[in-house]
C-alpha cells in the first residue's frame, strides 16, 4: 500500500474531512477499514496509518524500547496515548477532533499528502512553499543517497 501526491479538501465546521477518492480507493484494496491519526513527531501535521502499518510501526518502537526502562515507558506511553481511532463514514469523511484541528493549525482547508504507506494531513497554508529549499533538498538528497550507497 502506497500512497502518493497530495489533494486539497475542505474541513467542515464539525471537523468532517472527506479522503481523497484516490487514498480511499487504495484501502478498500487491501480492506483496510481501521485508521489511526497522531500528530506527526516533527511537524505541525496529522498522520494518518492504515491499521496494519500502525501496528507495525508499533512493533518496530517497541523492539527499541526497554519495558524495565523508565524513560523508555514514557516514550511509549506518549507516543499510543495521543492517537485517535477513525473510521470513514458511509460517505468517505473522516471526523478530525477538534483538538487535533487546533493542534496542526488546521482552519478549513487542508492538504492531504501520500507519504508511501500513511497521508499527513496539512493545514493548506502551511504547505504553500516547498517543505525544503530546492538547492538545500538537492543538497540533502545527493548526500543520503551517497552514504546509502557506502553501506
Amino acid at each position: 500500500m502506497r500512497f502518493w501526491g497530495n489533494m486539497e479538501a475542505k474541513a467542515d465546521v464539525k471537523g468532517r474531512i472527506f479522503l481523497p477518492a484516490v487514498f480511499r480507493k487504495q484501502l478498500q484494496s487491501v480492506s483496510e477499514d481501521g485508521l489511526i491519526m497522531r500528530k506527526d513527531v516533527f511537524q505541525d501535521c496529522l498522520v494518518l496509518y492504515p491499521e496494519s502499518v500502525w501496528n507495525m510501526e508499533l512493533d518496530e518502537l517497541r523492539k527499541h524500547l526497554n519495558p524495565w526502562n523508565s524513560r523508555h515507558q514514557l516514550i511509549f506511553r506518549q507516543y499510543v496515548s495521543d492517537v485517535e481511532i477513525l473510521a470513514l463514514d458511509s460517505s468517505g469523511r473522516i471526523l478530525i477532533p477538534k483538538r487535533y484541528l487546533q493542534v496542526a493549525g488546521i482552519h478549513s482547508d487542508v492538504r492531504f499528502v501520500g507519504m508511501d504507506n500513511r497521508i499527513e494531513i496539512w493545514a493548506k497554508e502551511q504547505t504553500e512553499k516547498p517543505f525544503m529549499d530546492l538547492k538545500e533538498f538537492g543538497n540533502a538528497l545527493e548526500e543520503v543517497m551517497k552514504e546509502r550507497g557506502e553501506e
